[in-house]
């Protein structure tokens, strides 16, 4: 009889899975074995134990998140704006899979179109279950993150729709979503995780849920960018060129800000709640009472660097 454990890949099992840091930097996974078989064996059951937001049925929302205070006010921010920010990744990623040049690109963004819709979904779901009216929702979002989104997602958005829907560019387009988009907004992803399990845990559950799709994500598209860059040589500069255009916009985009800002936020709310977070480490010999909003937004920061540099690198795009 075929057991639980030899069903569930080890990366996509939330029990088995690593972090999302460390996922992104070791994990090597292709597109014909992240194939739709994988997807429907791997994912509802192993990565979201069977709920969509992928969160336990048994782990409430604590009392202390449905008070309204910087705690609430932070995490509800960071969600609305996560959740646009997927649900923009979900529409640009449809033009991959209608470009896609095989099969396996095909399939393998399929599956991770309806990823990051459900990851949009999750994190719309939470703000509901933080007493947010459901026919109040979309105005609550847009309170909450619509600026932000105007200032950072709608230039990165029509950056990418320039590459795969204007020029019909596969490759271009998965270093655009590898690279320059998920490559650098996963180590927020990872901040959030940690940051929220001692005051959020269903908050933390779903980042974890997303995170282990990510790991996928970030894996599948590096293996698709270094096998076109070994068997089309000649195309090298032009993508380094896309991936310069693409960091420089970065560099324009008020991202620090944004972090730095929520940060301050949330250290309002952890400094209420010093006694929930306990000697909780934030990463390995580091409290989380101990840590600034500066330290967290740079730890983020260096990350990034950290998992932008190793994507490049195994891609063959460095220098």
């Amino acid at each position: 009889m075929t057991t639980y454990m030899s069903r569930i890949p080890a990366e996509a099992d939330r029990h088995r899975a690593p972090s999302l840091l460390e996922g992104a930097l070791s994990t090597d996974l292709t597109p014909e074995g992240c194939d739709l078989g994988y997807w429907f064996r791997a994912v509802p059951e192993g990565t979201l134990g069977g709920d969509p937001m992928g969160r336990s049925a048994d782990v409430p929302v604590p009392a202390h998140m449905m008070v309204d205070g910087p705690l609430r006010q932070a995490v509800m921010q960071e969600l609305a704006f996560r959740s646009m920010a997927e649900e923009k990744a979900a529409r640009a990623i449809s033009f991959l899979v209608a470009y896609a040049p095989d099969l396996a690109g095909m399939d393998f963004y399929t599956s991770q179109l309806m990823d990051e819709a459900r990851h949009a979904y999750a994190f719309r779901g939470h703000l509901l279950e933080l007493g947010t009216p459901e026919q109040e929702l979309e105005a609550t979002m847009e309170s909450l993150a619509g600026a932000d989104r105007d200032a950072i997602l709608t230039p990165l958005e029509e950056f990418g729709l320039s590459v795969m829907e204007k020029d019909r560019d596969y490759i271009g387009g998965v270093i655009t979503l590898t690279v320059l988009v998920e490559g650098v907004l996963a180590p927020t992803a990872e901040l959030s995780e940690r940051k929220w399990r001692p005051f959020d845990p269903p908050a933390a559950e779903i980042e974890r849920a997303a995170g282990i799709d990510e790991i996928r994500h970030l894996s599948v598209g590096t293996t698709i960018v270094r096998r076109h860059v070994r068997s089309h040589p000649e195309e090298l500069d032009r993508i380094r060129e896309l991936v310069a255009r693409g960091s420089e916009l970065w560099a324009r985009l008020p991202v620090q800000e944004l972090t730095f800002r929520r940060e301050q936020l949330y250290q309002q709310g952890l400094e209420q709640h010093r006694d929930l977070a306990g000697d909780y480490e934030l990463w390995p010999g580091r409290r989380l009472v101990d840590t600034t909003a500066e330290e967290r937004m740079l730890a983020a920061a260096e990350w990034a660097r950290a998992t932008q540099e190793a994507r490049l690198a195994d891609m063959g795009l460095t220098p």
